[in-house]
């Protein structure tokens, strides 16, 4: 992680988040599924379990919100067909529902399954936190990775 002090912009514009949202990650470290430093998942919309843009995960996220997944109509359809409705805003929990091309931590046991049933979404592994390892093998993983264009949006479906 940055060493930009919180609240305040860290490289490429990343904020750090507020002291609050911090958590002891000693034991885990932030790495990536690749061994590197966990890269900003994406701010646009705010995503991650503190809503910090990162797929920074902690004794407080019990379903390992660690998959930097850019996703696609047939995942956004997928996850409302298993009962997780990514689409549509819940305000109170700073959800703002999610349209194709959005980069959003996803669970891996959801990105799994979806996985599975030949709907996964795509992962941008510099983003996705390494203890998704815990619940996806690396090889699937690689298999929908993906270089995130400057405009995401741009991706479609």
């Amino acid at each position: 992680m940055t060493t930009a002090a919180a609240g305040r912009p860290g490289p490429a514009g990343y904020r750090m988040p507020r002291a609050s949202a911090v958590r002891d990650t000693a034991e885990m470290g932030d790495r990536n599924v690749l061994g590197g430093e966990l890269e900003p998942c994406g701010t646009d919309p705010m995503t991650g379990f503190y809503r910090d843009g990162c797929c920074h995960t902690g004794p407080d996220d019990r379903g390992s919100h660690t998959i930097c997944a850019v996703v696609t109509a047939a995942f956004l359809e997928h996850q409302r067909r298993i009962g997780n409705d990514l689409s549509t805003p819940v305000p109170e929990f700073r959800f703002p529902g999610l349209v194709p091309g959005d980069r959003w931590c996803v669970t891996a046991a959801n990105w799994l399954r979806a996985h599975r049933d030949g709907a996964a979404a795509y992962v941008v592994l510099a983003s996705t936190h390494e203890r998704a390892l815990d619940v996806v093998p690396l090889a699937a993983l690689r298999e929908h990775a993906i270089d995130v264009p400057a405009s995401p949006g741009a991706l479609g479906d």
